[in-house]
């Protein structure tokens, strides 16, 4: 599902099964990432699904990347992995307004 950053982060901030997946480049990480995010690079392509088929598809995943389209590819492969709730951030880290972190 995709949602704008207002209704992303209010959404997450009431989620206690919440989990934020960044699924850009290692170097785009590094650049500073959402709080809390773990990483793991759509363009890994099979190693991606490997990687993500091992988390828990019992939490709700708030997915995100620099634009919004990569996040969005990546939820429709996590629903058809079995994920059933992935919500994607429309806009990305470019529009992103909220906090940021570096590794």
């Amino acid at each position: 599902m995709n949602l704008n950053q207002q209704d992303w982060v209010s959404q997450l901030e009431a989620d206690p099964n919440a989990i934020i997946l960044d699924v850009r480049t290692e170097d785009e990480w590094n650049d500073g990432y959402i709080p809390n995010a773990i990483n793991i690079d759509i363009y890994k392509g099979q190693g991606f699904i490997y990687e993500v088929d091992q988390l828990d598809k019992s939490k709700n995943y708030y997915v995100y990347c620099k634009a919004g389209g990569r996040s969005e590819q990546a939820c429709n492969i996590m629903n058809q992995l079995g994920f059933e709730n992935t919500y994607n951030l429309l806009g990305g880290m470019m529009q992103w307004r909220g906090a940021v972190e570096t590794p």
